[in-house]
Parts: structure tokens; sequence; C-alpha cells
């Protein structure tokens, strides 16, 4: 049996999810289904009632895809109430190459990545520099308050 795996994500802002997300994962906002110039258009073809779909859902993209096909599908879906608490899950970008790359070629790249994400959006919590051990990792923020960690 063929599996597909999406990741959805409650969020306030989707648009600015989609922006956030797609820059930090290499992923590209997910264009509408073939027929259809928006996916509000695509939904209510397909028959959601335009009551149950909030004012702008669906005219720009809310998900985004890995344009290699490889990674999952991430939906980012508009909720009312807040993020309130840390989150249960999270991301890891694992952009250091693993341990069998020299520490300070490691941190280089997460700094990098860190960098390029701050200027897009997030916000740093907090940074492992434990040379003893060999990590390096800086824990984050997405725009809307979830926790990641470039490593």
């Amino acid at each position: 049996m063929e599996m597909t795996v999406q990741l959805t994500i409650d969020c306030s802002d989707p648009q600015r999810m989609v922006a956030f997300w797609a820059e930090a994962l290499g992923y590209v906002p997910e264009p509408a289904p073939a027929g259809h110039a928006t996916w509000r258009a695509y939904w209510m073809a397909a028959g959601v009632p335009e009551a149950e779909l909030p004012a702008g859902a669906g005219d720009i993209p809310e998900s985004i895809v890995d344009p290699a096909g490889r990674g999952p599908r991430v939906w980012f879906q508009q909720v009312p109430e807040p993020k309130v608490a840390k989150n249960r899950w999270h991301f890891d970008l694992k952009v250091g190459g693993g341990r069998d790359v020299p520490l300070d070629v490691r941190t280089q790249r997460v700094t990098a990545t860190v960098e390029r994400l701050v200027k897009a959006g997030a916000t740093v919590l907090r940074t492992k520099d434990e040379r003893d051990t060999g990590l390096y990792a800086v824990a984050m923020q997405d725009p809307e308050g979830n926790e990641f960690d470039v490593v």
C-alpha cells in the first residue's frame, strides 16, 4: 500500500508561515491543482462550502512541497487560537553535515543558516556550543513561536 505524509501546522497567518518555511526547508509554495487558478477555486469546485473558508483562504498557497519530491508536504492550517505552550515536536534542520565533519565547519554552516533564517523572521532562543562533546546547535523560533533546531 502506498502512503504519503503531510505535516499539518496550525497557525494564524498561513502566508507568512509558507514564506518562512519555504525558505527554511528549501521548499516551494505548492501550486493549485491543474485547471484551478487558486486553491480556493479548487476547494470550491470540490464542494467545500464558502462559509467554511476564511476570508483569503486559498487565494495564495497555504502549503509547501519539496521540489525534489523527497520530503513531506507541509500544510499551514489557519486556526483562531494562538500558540500557548512549547511544541511537543520540532524540526531539526541538519545543515552541519554530521559528526564526520570538523566542528569548526559545522559551526560555520549552522551560523550561516541561523543568520539567513533570522533575516527571514526567526528568533534565536539559545545556542549550545559544547566543544568538549563536539556539539554546536542553535534553538530557534519561527515567526509564530514554533521551536526548531539548527544543527
